[in-house]
């Protein structure tokens, strides 16, 4: 996963999937769009306005766990 941010538009842009994918943008909100590809999963997450929506301090630097056996 990589996460980007474009502090000139506000946007953040969060790509679950590095592998070149052919997508479709749907936009589920005003400000939030999913890009969609093959079998329907989700490949990133775009959110306009992003500090709006996202308190980026505490997004920056990403901080993940993984739980073995989760689903």
């Amino acid at each position: 996963m990589r996460v980007h941010y474009d502090d000139t538009r506000d946007l953040l842009y969060l790509r679950l999937d590095d592998r070149k994918h052919d997508v479709v943008n749907r936009r589920i909100s005003e400000d939030v769009v999913l890009d969609i590809g093959e079998d329907d999963r989700i490949i990133g997450i775009e959110i306009l306005d992003a500090s709006r929506h996202v308190t980026l301090e505490k997004l920056f630097p990403v901080e993940y766990q993984i739980r073995k056996g989760a689903v």
